[in-house]
């Protein structure tokens, strides 16, 4: 019996949520909330910290061609318990305030961690979960509930963060917010080798698992992926809305910059952001299930438009706190839309499912280039139009990248539906 078609526990997906955020909990989750004090505590600029980023993306962009076909050859959870222990033990060099130098090495360490041996894994795992009849949903579910995840991380470590601060947040001296930021790394770090531990153990499907590994990976199935048209449109929408994803790192930072937030405050805009996550992945997920999924992708893209169009227009200003928070709402739901629904249509665009590995290592070396290009991009803007001017920039980068995702989902909803 095929595993893809058999129904599968919910303790399974619950699984995929926990790892599929702790797994990027240091690379990427710690700097979007804390991303004021991780420059302060690493003596970074906004570009330094973007290099890292795009040190990341090119480790990771290899990684996505050579892990693809292995998320197809070995079970995902041998592969994932793996990626989560070695990306925790890089933690544990990340606490250690490292060199510039040095963190620019982690970075390309994580890029190979938790792409290589996880990502593909995991997309496949989650196309597993969701059956014939529920990919939205699963695809709703493990974004959604990861961002659930990534909002516990986010207050847990805020709450750490300000335990070990004493007197007030904006008048604590450097050597206390490094302690304290050091704190809230171990115990990030500690939490994901629990949850290898538990993925390596819990996270076994039901069914015969030969049905979703294959004997051997070769070049006729990297072929016979490409020339499924779906997966070039599915280039173009990831690479459109991770530009999106990448791009809610800043909104912590126009916090402190713009709206004149202390830092504790502005981390908490990047937990409020990682709390609409799960709202909009879950729901729109269930949507998704009873209507078209690529209907809702365009959708996404139009708020993701909108948003930044209202970010540009310069209208917000430091007391206008509601517009701030409506204006976040709307961009990041956009954001959030896209992101949990595009690798859903990955059974509506006829990319089998034994196939799945190779499929998200052959999407994501286009639609993942964002971790190559966005950091620097985003810190060079920031850097070189200091304030307000370089965030409106930043919006106007989500703004193209948004109205050219938008044109492939309307491209990909016109194939699927005729």
């Amino acid at each position: 019996m095929n595993s893809g078609t058999v129904k599968q526990p919910w303790h399974f997906i619950f699984l995929l949520i926990l790892a599929g955020e702790a797994v990027f909990i240091l690379p990427f989750v710690l700097a979007r909330v804390f991303r004021p004090t991780v420059l302060d505590v690493f003596d970074l600029t906004n570009l330094e910290l973007g290099t890292c980023f795009s040190i990341y993306g090119i480790v990771a962009l290899v990684s996505y061609v050579f892990g693809g076909p292995l998320a197809d050859r070995f079970p995902p959870r041998k592969l994932m318990a793996t990626a989560l222990i070695l990306t925790a033990l890089g933690g544990f060099v990340y606490a250690g305030n490292p060199s510039y130098t040095l963190l620019k090495i982690l970075y390309g360490y994580w890029g190979f961690t938790t792409i290589f041996l996880f990502w593909a894994a995991m997309i496949k795992a989650t196309r597993v979960w969701g059956g014939e009849r529920s990919q939205g949903k699963a695809f709703g579910f493990l974004d959604g509930g990861r961002g659930l995840v990534g909002a516990g991380f986010a207050s847990l470590g805020v709450l750490i963060f300000s335990i070990f601060i004493v007197g007030e947040i904006s008048k604590a001296a450097l050597a206390d917010r490094t302690e304290a930021f050091q704190y809230v790394v171990w115990v990030s770090s500690g939490i994901v080798i629990f949850i290898g531990l538990l993925v390596w153990f819990f996270l076994k499907p039901k069914g015969d698992p030969r049905q979703l590994v294959l004997d051997k990976v070769s070049f006729q199935h990297i072929n016979t992926v490409l020339r499924i048209p779906t997966v070039w449109l599915l280039m173009i929408i990831i690479l459109s809305a991770y530009v999106g994803y990448k791009i809610t790192d800043v909104f912590s930072l126009y916090a402190k910059e713009v709206m004149k937030y202390d830092e504790v405050d502005s981390a908490k805009v990047g937990t409020f952001l990682l709390y609409i996550r799960p709202v909009v992945g879950i729901l729109i997920g269930f949507i998704a299930d009873r209507s078209r999924t690529t209907l809702w992708l365009i959708i996404g893209f139009l708020l993701s438009i909108l948003g930044a169009l209202i970010f540009v227009s310069g209208i917000i200003e430091p007391n206008s706190t509601s517009l701030f928070f409506l204006s976040t709402l709307i961009t990041a739901t956009g954001i959030y839309a896209a992101r949990a629904l595009y690798f859903a249509t990955m059974k509506e665009g006829k990319i089998p499912l034994a196939l799945t590995g190779t499929a998200v290592g052959m999407i994501s070396i286009v639609g993942y280039t964002p971790d190559i290009f966005a950091g620097p991009a985003m810190g060079y803007l920031l850097d070189n139009s200091p304030g307000e001017l370089g965030h409106q920039h930043v919006f106007i980068m989500l703004a193209v990248f948004s109205f050219i995702g938008l044109l492939a989902a309307i491209q990909l909803y016109r194939r699927i539906k005729n």
